[in-house]
């Protein structure tokens, strides 16, 4: 009896939870409609303007960029103006939102970048042992850039673009919005050419579970 109940109590609470995933992809809160023209209504951006994609993105990760934006520790102008009129409560929902849209897999991807800089930075890391060394990109953001949720986002299939500016962004210090300070302390040891080839390489990426096999690696 003890196990039925269980199991009852179990069904009820996923059951709970697909319909409340449901309701948000079906009702979205009204400051959604603003994202589309940046970042598509299905939230998988705009490679060739360089914006992001947010579909099942970690939504800690998603509100914390938010606050971010809103409070001035990651600089860009038209996210500060969107973000800045988000209370608590409707950027919670608004990452709520985009973390449960599904991740749609592009019907084509950038060519796979000569050589193999990107994908040893990302797979292995360098400088091992030195005080400028550099970990695997993937120790952090999962095998093949998935991500690792809570905290860390998806970098598969994101625009080369973006993902250059973001690294210089950390650089610079005008990305700022954690305070364990990984991301920079990374990216303060990168030079231009490994920025460039890393960035390439996670673009080329598909952003679902495929094999990475399958884009021709």
């Amino acid at each position: 009896m003890g196990d039925l109940k269980t199991w009852i109590i179990g069904g009820a609470i996923m059951a709970a939870g697909l319909a409340a995933a449901q309701a948000a992809s079906t009702n979205p809160p009204p400051q959604v409609a603003q994202c589309a023209g940046c970042h598509q209504a299905n939230g998988m951006g705009n490679p060739a303007a360089g914006f992001p994609a947010l579909a099942g993105q970690p939504a800690g990760y998603l509100e914390q960029q938010l606050y971010a934006f809103k409070h001035g520790s990651r600089q860009n102008h038209m996210m500060k103006s969107f973000a800045g009129g988000l209370n608590d409560a409707s950027r919670k929902a608004v990452a709520a939102y985009f973390s449960q849209l599904p991740v749609v897999a592009p019907a084509t991807l950038p060519a796979a970048p000569k050589g193999d800089l990107g994908a040893t930075l990302a797979t292995k890391g360098a400088g091992a042992g030195t005080p400028r060394a550099i970990p695997a990109c993937d120790s952090c953001h999962g095998a093949g850039g998935l991500g690792r949720p809570p905290e860390f986002p998806r970098l598969a299939g994101q625009p080369e673009q973006y993902l250059a500016n973001q690294l210089t962004a950390w650089q610079k210090g005008s990305r700022n919005e954690t305070n364990l300070h990984l991301m920079r302390d990374v990216a303060v040891n990168l030079s231009p050419k490994q920025i460039k080839a890393v960035a390439a390489y996670f673009a080329a990426l598909p952003p679902t579970s495929t094999s990475p096999s399958s884009n021709g690696k």
